[in-house]
């Protein structure tokens, strides 16, 4: 049995979100939210989120799963605010911590905390299988982006997060901590092993100047063949001399200091302080100086 699959796109971010959903028991997952967030006034809405929940209950559907296929540095996740409204389970790589550790250190957080209180209900060990109603599905641990990062495969479909983009626009970047483009090469011939007539989806479309139209979904076999980075016939320390000469002279994402210390927290906000405010923090010259 395969799933229906439902997009929504936030241009803002330039993000894919999805509803996967099984048509007989009418049971669905949420992958990769997105919460609204001003910048400037440092605001939330959940406009994205509530066109999700609109579509869920105009197609009467019951939520299991929230999933993330990473702690996400584009955008923050809706997964608490949709959880409120939905239920389901806000779930993730069990390699979370490891996320957790690393920025808790640069924010300044108390670790002992999140491990003790741990924000995602669930957490997926690697392969594991899962359901979603009837449909059978498993997860494939994709490090290199980041080292938390999980493909879901669902059916006739995989939904890779940032690991790849469309075949024009190539893979995911590697210089966040922890990131390694060996390990992304690895976890895309991985990916590669996948039947090559299954559907793929990604997180992210940046439309290059050479096309006018937005995609979310390709083919295992059109990535292996076309993806202008990781395609057939590409070796490994050509990949990563190519991946790491690139990332070189990227910027940083533009709310990465916002979006890691909410998503690596499972999507919560801060805890108010004595005046009712609740505050984010932003590490001065950290990333400048590493």
């Amino acid at each position: 049995m395969n799933p229906l699959v439902q997009d929504f796109f936030d241009e803002n971010t330039n993000t894919f979100s999805y509803v996967v959903s099984d048509p007989i028991t009418k049971h669905c997952a949420i992958i990769d939210s997105v919460l609204d967030y001003d910048a400037a006034s440092a605001s939330t809405s959940t406009v994205n989120a509530d066109r999700i929940i609109t579509y869920i209950q105009q197609h009467a559907l019951s939520v299991e799963w929230i999933l993330e296929t990473h702690v996400h540095a584009d955008h923050l996740t809706a997964s608490q605010y949709l959880k409120a409204q939905l239920g389901g389970q806000i779930a993730m790589s069990e390699k979370i911590t490891l996320v957790q550790e690393l920025f808790s250190n640069i924010y300044h957080i108390d670790i002992k905390r999140l491990n003790s209180q741990q924000s995602f209900d669930y957490l997926f060990k690697d392969h594991e299988q899962f359901k979603i109603g009837h449909l059978l599905a498993y997860n494939i641990p994709t490090p290199g982006h980041t080292p938390a990062c999980l493909s879901y495969v669902i059916g006739d479909t995989v939904f890779v997060g940032d690991t790849l983009f469309m075949p024009d626009y190539g893979t995911a970047r590697c210089d966040f901590p922890k990131g390694s483009a060996a390990q992304l090469y690895d976890s895309v011939a991985e990916t590669f092993k996948l039947p090559e007539n299954m559907r793929m989806y990604l997180c992210h479309d940046y439309l290059p100047e050479s096309r006018e139209k937005y995609y979310c979904q390709t083919t295992i076999k059109i990535q292996k063949n076309e993806n202008i980075h990781i395609h057939k016939g590409i070796g490994k320390q050509k990949f990563i001399m190519m991946r790491e000469k690139r990332d070189s002279k990227l910027p940083m994402p533009k709310l990465i200091l916002p979006a890691i210390q909410i998503n690596m927290d499972g999507g919560k906000f801060p805890q108010a302080e004595s005046n009712g405010i609740r505050y984010l923090k932003l590490p001065l010259n950290y990333f400048v100086n590493h």
